[in-house]
């Protein structure tokens, strides 16, 4: 794959300081984290080895990377690392992608309170599918699921929801039988939205009453119990978006839509069309224009561009994928182990399996490839930078 003409790096560099000057004490700890480490990220600041040719003697420097997950340029060998853990838990059976939204006027208190209502979405998503999914009348079973939060929207603005990936069925209440779903279908889509909004706004309401939840600027008022519950008012009535899509054609399609999915950042660099000195353009798509997936493209100054992009940087410690019902951490060996029973299924293990979630190292691959006669490139040499690690693992990685 050929490298980007254009990168966010480029961005944060060019207009970076001149952002960070302009809104001094409105920026956060860790976005400052997360710019300065796009900025460095594969250059002589972290340090790097030197790498030659077995076979011709080419020699070239390779600058080491950041590693934060919000960097567009280091997520493809952690997803691939993450995605091959997942190959030892993969059932075959088929699965389904649900997704759940918030609205846009409880998306303006999450942005100020990341963590707690982040939690409460990925909390009342997992209760609404479980339950609805335990009823007799739906499908009468235990499932499992893996849930990935993204926050933003095609054009960056603060979007949060999350995408569930299910597996069509279940074991029965009994442990004795795998349930299945009905044929392209999972669970009806209306029943999980009512839930999902009472659930959600009831743990909302139970964060309010806790002091749990901070307003601020154009939400201050909301401090107060009466005006909160007024705002929260005609949420209780409106249609809340709860999406499910057909299931995927079998496994390797799971895994190919995981792999994009996981570990995806704001905005890859590839969408990025042109930077000048003032503005910066980039590919979108407008999925509420009549289901257009046509590509435009949008113009920002820089300035507004950076701001979109650092909407979306996570709380230190926040963990944005996870695993629910038969696949949560603290039973998913033997969940599994019972599905594949219950399934007549072979078991498959993987190196990986069992990793933490989001720092997942890279698997061994093979030595890389000479650029001039495709002998193998070996290491001759490794220098530090002054934001080498362990420092820049310290002070820079956002997990």
């Amino acid at each position: 794959m050929s490298r980007p003409k254009f990168e966010v790096a480029d961005i944060f560099r060019r207009h970076g300081e001149a952002w960070r000057t302009a809104n001094a004490g409105h920026v956060s700890l860790a976005q400052r984290r997360v710019m300065t480490a796009i900025e460095i990220c594969r250059t002589a600041a972290l340090g790097g080895h030197v790498e030659r040719c077995e076979d011709c003697a080419h020699t070239r420097i390779a600058y080491n990377s950041c590693r934060n997950r919000h960097c567009p340029k280091c997520q493809w060998s952690t997803a691939q690392a993450w995605l091959d853990a997942r190959k030892a838990e993969l059932l075959l059976v088929p699965y389904f992608h649900v997704v759940f939204t918030l609205p846009a006027k409880i998306g303006a208190i999450a942005y100020q309170n990341k963590a707690k209502v982040y939690g409460l979405l990925f909390k009342t998503m997992a209760e609404t599918l479980t339950t609805i999914a335990a009823d007799p009348k739906h499908l009468g079973a235990d499932i499992g699921i893996t849930a990935v939060l993204h926050t933003w929207g095609q054009n960056l603005d603060h979007h949060p929801h999350v995408h569930c990936i299910v597996p069509g069925g279940g074991i029965s209440p009994d442990g004795e039988r795998w349930v299945r779903c009905r044929q392209n279908f999972f669970l009806p889509v209306r029943v999980l939205s009512r839930l999902f909004r009472r659930l959600f706004l009831e743990g909302l309401e139970a964060l309010h009453a806790a002091g749990e939840l901070q307003f601020f600027t154009d939400l201050v008022d909301l401090k107060e119990l009466s005006r909160f519950r007024a705002y929260l008012t005609p949420l209780r009535k409106s249609e809340w978006v709860v999406f499910a899509k057909r299931p995927f054609a079998g496994p390797k399609q799971v895994l190919a839509y995981l792999a994009r999915y996981t570990h995806r950042v704001a905005i890859a660099n590839s969408r990025l069309v042109k930077i000048d000195d003032d503005h910066v353009s980039f590919r979108w798509r407008d999925y509420r224009e009549n289901g257009s997936h046509k590509s435009k493209t949008m113009r920002l100054p820089a300035g507004e561009f950076i701001r979109r992009f650092l909407l979306h940087v996570l709380p230190d410690g926040f963990h944005r994928i996870r695993h629910f019902g038969l696949f949560a951490n603290g039973h998913r060996a033997s969940k599994l182990e019972a599905c594949r029973t219950l399934l007549d299924a072979p078991v498959v293990t993987s190196d990986c399996a069992g990793q933490d979630e989001e720092s997942t190292p890279a698997p061994d691959v093979d030595l890389p490839r000479c650029p001039c006669c495709g002998g193998r490139m070996r290491i001759m040499e490794t220098f530090d930078g002054p934001y080498s690690r362990p420092y820049h693992v310290r002070r820079l990685d956002g997990t």
